[in-house]
């Protein structure tokens, strides 16, 4: 019941050797066997071996049957075949190195995967096999009858591409490709066409020569163009439509003025005062002043719950030092402290690069020369850093809102409304009531797919 295909076996000995590997040791149950060639019956033992055969994996464990074979004389004077080695239904075929069950499993793999991912999944599943094993049986998988085709689907493709083309017939009723023909020429077409009277529908691209190749060989056929050629088509043509009125978008969002921005007298600085450091020229706390809480905060709470440093280090995915510096802390201001009070060459001069900036001088490299004059060694990029924050908060916003590009505003059009986010579709709605040419063909489109 457990094992139909192990039926004509008697298996002996079932060992796991070191490497995991199940191994079972079986013999056939008749005592005799009929012969391939002529069909006698022989119970003339000539010789024994020991055959293995790969078998479906059982508990995650590859699977080996090692079978005692042997090999009959037979008993027809008339027949080619002197010997023959017995076969048992169900399990074994001539020079098989796998049970059919297993050929089956790996047949199927092959076709979903093919190659080298089929050969990952296999080994997971247990089922040792090489890429090239999966690629043959695929090969040598027979291929269903063709059949009556109504509707015909042509296309080209590129085994190389920019090199050779070909082109595939498919079967669009039953979703399958029927065949494979040389070149983009209409003769092929034409001449497979005439052997395929029943062809009703001819479903292709916009080549001429598969025009031509229809209508030589199927007049009866009723020719279309694809969904994919169609939208495409669709999408170029409202390309062009908005490259046309791109200018009215373009009026219509740039009218929009944002607020008027501060101006640099509006940003007054203050000598820093102790407790600076946690915050930033806006006033908001420092990212690494609200890094340091967060973190601060997890790793107490994970110490308290009874987990260890290499846990808290695996769960926050954290450097172990750090979490030990974390640990150790008896507050969070000794940790403040340490992140915030860190001392540079620059700080003797803050007071003055503030009181030069609140004059109007915002120029870092005449601030930079001034407080080298005054003794400071380091570099320009070190001004610059440190008045980065001033900078960004003095500096003017767009005085008008850029317009999207056309492509972006075609792509607005051709999704369906749904997927649409909230800002695209404000802004699609946005376009539309700047151009009337461009709703129109915002229309088109949803009815073309509804």
């Amino acid at each position: 019941m457990l094992f139909p295909h192990l039926a004509g076996v008697v298996v002996e000995l079932v060992e796991r050797t070191a490497a995991g590997v199940l191994t079972m040791h079986a013999r056939a149950r008749s005592a005799g066997a009929n012969c391939p060639h002529c069909g006698s019956a022989s119970d003339q033992v000539h010789g024994r071996y020991m055959r293995r055969l790969a078998d479906a994996a059982v508990g995650g464990a590859s699977v080996v049957i090692e079978l005692l074979v042997r090999r009959f004389k037979c008993p027809n004077p008339a027949c080619r075949a002197v010997t023959f080695a017995e076969q048992i239904a169900g399990l074994t075929s001539p020079h098989a190195r796998y049970t059919p069950l297993v050929r089956e499993q790996l047949t199927s793999i092959a076709l979903a995967l093919a190659g080298r991912a089929g050969a990952r999944l296999a080994g997971m599943l247990g089922l040792r096999v090489a890429k090239d094993t999966l690629l043959r049986l695929v090969r040598a998988t027979p291929e269903d009858p063709v059949g009556q085709i109504r509707v015909l689907g042509v296309d080209d493709f590129a085994p190389r591409k920019g090199d050779s083309y070909a082109t595939i017939l498919v079967d669009l009723e039953r979703r399958r490709p029927v065949d494979v023909l040389p070149g983009r020429d209409a003769e092929p077409l034409a001449a497979w066409l005439k052997d395929h009277p029943e062809v009703e529908i001819i479903c292709r691209d916009r080549a001429g020569a598969y025009a031509e190749g229809a209508r030589s060989g199927a007049p009866q056929a009723v020719q279309v163009a694809d969904a994919w050629h169609l939208w495409h088509n669709l999408g170029e043509a409202v390309e062009k439509t908005v490259g046309a009125h791109h200018s009215c978008i373009r009026a219509a969002f740039e009218n929009t003025v944002p607020a008027a921005p501060p101006t640099s007298d509006d940003i007054w600085l203050t000598p820093p005062a102790p407790a600076a450091g946690m915050l930033d020229v806006c006033g908001r706390e420092r990212r690494l002043v609200t890094r340091t809480r967060e973190r601060y905060t997890a790793v107490r709470q994970l110490l308290d719950d009874g987990s260890t440093l290499e846990n808290i280090c695996r769960t926050l995915q954290l450097d172990r030092s750090t979490v030990r510096r974390f640990a150790r802390a008896t507050s969070i201001d000794e940790l403040l402290v340490k992140a915030t009070n860190r001392s540079t060459i620059l700080d003797e001069y803050t007071p003055y690069l503030h009181e030069r900036w609140n004059e109007g001088c915002h120029d870092s490299a005449q601030l930079h020369q001034e407080i080298v004059a005054l003794g400071f060694t380091g570099s320009i990029q070190t001004v610059r850093r440190y008045l980065r924050p001033f900078k960004a908060a003095t500096a003017a916003p767009p005085s008008r809102r850029p317009a999207p590009r056309p492509r972006r505003i075609v792509r607005w059009i051709m999704t369906d409304p749904g997927n649409l986010t909230v800002d695209d579709a404000a802004d699609l709605k946005e376009v539309r009531t700047s151009c009337p040419e461009l709703d129109a063909a915002t229309h088109h489109v949803r009815d073309f797919a509804a």
